[in-house]
């Protein structure tokens, strides 16, 4: 999995004044736990682009003045109007130690029944994953060729390799609707319309 560096600052105070006055000069107000004791920085928010807005999971490296940690994004805080960053806690991890992260979903193949005019729904755009540090993977396939009319594709029928999906089995994933033009046809039927298209 590929790792991004984020560079900080250790903060003198903790309090919302200072929090906002931080926010205000373009700064993320952070926490890193999980290793004895927390570490309070901050952040240019402009680090956090290729961490926050992407379709793959990272692990991060932490510079708070020359100190290191190895860590995870644990929790985001956006503000509810602008969707600015405003706080970000990290999870310190270490290699031997199994670690859970919210991993992406990535959708492969043609669904038979999209191909016929079905609308493919996504349920789930992250599963939550449990392995050791070196096994996590950066997104997760869900292969749709098969996925035929009001079926779904489950966290069941997925075969992780090395990691643990911690999402209930029966939970699903992505699903293929009827149209309304083509409801009350029998499945035999939808799958006719699906050959035709």
């Amino acid at each position: 999995m590929k790792t991004i560096e984020i560079i900080g600052y250790k903060r003198a105070n903790l309090g919302k004044a200072e929090s906002k006055k931080l926010r205000n000069e373009g700064m993320v107000p952070c926490v890193i736990y999980g290793g004895g004791q927390q570490v309070h920085f901050y952040s240019p928010a402009i680090l956090f682009r290729e961490l926050v807005y992407t379709s793959e999971a990272h692990f991060v490296k932490v510079n708070v003045e020359g100190t290191e940690y190895d860590a995870i994004m644990q929790d985001l805080q956006f503000h509810p109007v602008s969707e600015a960053l405003l706080h970000v806690d990290f999870l310190q991890w270490t290699a031997g130690t199994p670690i859970k992260m919210d991993i992406p979903v990535h959708v492969t193949g043609l669904s038979p029944a999209v191909q016929a005019g079905g609308t493919l729904i996504i349920k789930r755009r992250t599963l939550n994953i449990k392995s050791l540090p070196k096994n996590m993977p950066e997104h997760i396939d869900v292969n749709i060729s098969k996925l035929e009319f009001g079926k779904a594709v489950k966290v069941g029928d997925l075969k992780p390799e090395n990691y643990e999906i911690l999402d209930a089995p029966q939970a699903s994933i992505a699903v293929a609707e009827i149209p309304r033009a083509l409801r009350g046809k029998s499945a035999s039927e939808l799958n006719a319309e699906g050959e035709k298209a």
